[in-house]
């Protein structure tokens, strides 16, 4: 619960937690590779994957997902979060509380000999530098941060003084997200992609390299009993996934800018911008233009 005085009163926001909710399987969320390029980008030894977007995208619910993919009997996964919002079992769940904090839990687990480490955010350098560590020593350590994409997850660790060697010998994947609402399946209704859509669409798919099939058929929110008249029911993911390869890193340390290792991304890797999985979710058939453009302001 947070509450804060206005002019008008006390304004207050509730967060909703359903503790016996289900993992939902990471592909249900709308994660864009395929089971063989999850396998490569995720539990890697000695480094560190980081999921990066703002307050209230579903970073908690993908590091679920990914943990819950990887979880197995002979795997030991500690987690240290604020605060456990799903009990998984075969899990050791660590709840930070007044007491304590992230990199003094994360320094007490160090030594419980884990495979995998899930941090529930990296806030600050203390943090980032153990989490550094533990990726160094041979563990798989899964983290957030708040940033808008994954190429500033570089930057946000640069200003947190972490060194241009630590993040390239370490950090393996970043991946950024965003939250889209879907169409209601029981109202959405089947069109053509209007002129100006198509406009749109083929200018991004110019900038970045990429074709859309614009001859399959978009669809319009039109709202029933069912989707209580909104046109949308439950969210899906967008997400741009950066796999840091030797180029990338070098460019790290060599302290080269957002913007140059972003064009380095889009010329040497298979990464591609949110907005890029974003155009594929509309195509498929779960979000519309109008939606995607009220979270990433497109046109």
């Amino acid at each position: 619960m947070s509450s804060q005085p206005n002019v008008y009163g006390e304004k207050f926001v509730l967060r909703l937690l359903k503790k016996n909710e289900n993992i939902k399987n990471i592909f249900d969320l709308g994660f864009p590779l395929t089971e063989d390029e999850l396998k490569k980008s995720i539990n890697k030894r000695n480094s560190i994957t980081i999921i990066a977007a703002p307050t209230g995208e579903g970073k908690t619910t993908t590091l679920y997902s990914i943990i819950d993919y990887l979880n197995r009997p002979e795997i030991n996964i500690t987690t240290i979060e604020d605060p456990v919002e799903i009990r998984i079992d075969g899990l050791n769940q660590i709840e930070i509380d007044a007491r304590s904090s992230f990199s003094g839990a994360l320094r007490t687990v160090l030594r419980q000999d884990p495979d995998i480490i899930l941090v529930g955010e990296i806030r600050d350098k203390e943090t980032g530098e153990i989490a550094i560590q533990a990726g160094q020593t041979g563990h798989y350590v899964l983290s957030t941060i708040h940033t808008i994409d994954a190429i500033e997850v570089i930057t946000r660790l640069r200003k947190m003084g972490l060194s241009d060697y630590d993040i390239a010998s370490t950090l393996a994947t970043s991946i950024s997200q965003r939250l889209v609402r879907r169409l209601c399946p029981k109202c959405k209704r089947e069109r053509k992609f209007n002129e100006e859509e198509k406009r749109i669409i083929t200018a991004i798919a110019k900038r970045y390299g990429v074709e859309f099939d614009l001859s399959r058929t978009t669809y319009d929110a039109i709202g029933c009993k069912y989707c209580n008249n909104t046109g949308y029911y439950d969210r899906i993911g967008i997400f741009e996934i950066l796999d840091l390869t030797d180029e990338i890193k070098e460019s790290i340390m060599n302290g080269k800018s957002s913007l140059d290792i972003k064009r380095q991304a889009l010329q040497d890797s298979n990464y591609k911008p949110l907005v890029v999985d974003g155009i594929k979710k509309i195509i498929e058939g779960h979000t519309n233009l109008e939606e995607l453009n009220r979270r990433l302001l497109i046109y």
